[in-house]
């Protein structure tokens, strides 16, 4: 297996040795496609048709290359999806695939939009690279109106590989201990995970930070070795081992 590939942080700024790590055009910044679309799918049902109110507002904040926004795009007709990140190298492939990309960070001085300004926040798979991530929630619970949905995706440290690894004394897929080389797990990959969660701690993470949990569901990982893929598709049913946990919450 190899780590998640996952978008660049678009949040906060992180220290110089980790700015340099994600400006390196060589870290992958596009996550698994069936992930990036069970996701999609998700922010669709929340958010349902544009109606005779006017378009809502979309934050795709961390969006890396754009590859999360563009796929739920299709799917989010008449609405108006944004593209968020501090990186230059992500905003320029992000901005061949959306319409609006622009650069901002949640710390330092927080996102360059008004208090209440989105109606949706999407936020796939950057809270496992964040420094601080309590101050990164706060930022996003600030620019959401009040009711406004969260739609969060980071790897599931608890997955059922990992189980089976750590209790035979393997560093657990997702982790890392340097961003140099990989170091006793499996995969080659290095993506810079800081952070990792279980289906109950990301639950109470999230609920502690100002928002109600609506559903959470699972995703497969596309670095799973292929004869274990059927497997890991089976574990979706169950969040908890799924490769990927899918949160979707709302600004209290």
């Amino acid at each position: 297996m190899t780590t998640t590939a996952s978008p660049s942080p678009g949040t906060p700024s992180p220290p110089p040795g980790l700015r340099d790590f994600y400006e390196n055009p060589a870290v992958p910044v596009a996550s698994g496609p069936s992930r990036t679309l069970r996701q999609a799918r998700m922010l669709a049902r929340a958010l349902g048709p544009a109606d005779a109110s006017g378009p809502r507002t979309v934050l795709d904040i961390g969006c890396g290359d754009g590859t999360a926004a563009a796929t739920a795009a299709p799917l989010l007709r008449g609405h108006r999806l944004i593209g968020v990140d501090w990186s230059q190298d992500a905003l320029a492939r992000a901005r061949t695939r959306l319409p609006y990309a622009v650069r901002g960070e949640l710390g330092g001085g927080g996102l360059p939009f008004a208090s209440g300004a989105a109606d949706v926040v999407l936020f796939s798979e950057v809270l496992e690279h964040l420094v601080d991530p309590d101050a990164a929630l706060d930022e996003i619970r600030r620019v959401l109106r009040p009711g406004g949905h969260l739609m969060l995706s980071t790897p599931n440290l608890a997955a059922w590989y990992n189980r089976a690894l750590l209790l035979a004394g393997v560093q657990p897929v997702f982790s890392e201990v340097s961003l140099r080389s990989v170091h006793g797990r499996p995969g080659a990959e290095v993506v810079g995970h800081l952070r990792l969660y279980t289906a109950r701690a990301l639950r109470e993470f999230v609920a502690a930070s100002g928002f109600a949990v609506v559903a959470l569901e699972g995703a497969p990982f596309h670095g799973v070795p292929r004869v274990l893929r059927p497997l890991d598709r089976l574990a979706c049913a169950a969040p908890s081992l799924a490769s990927i946990l899918l949160l979707h919450a709302r600004r209290t």
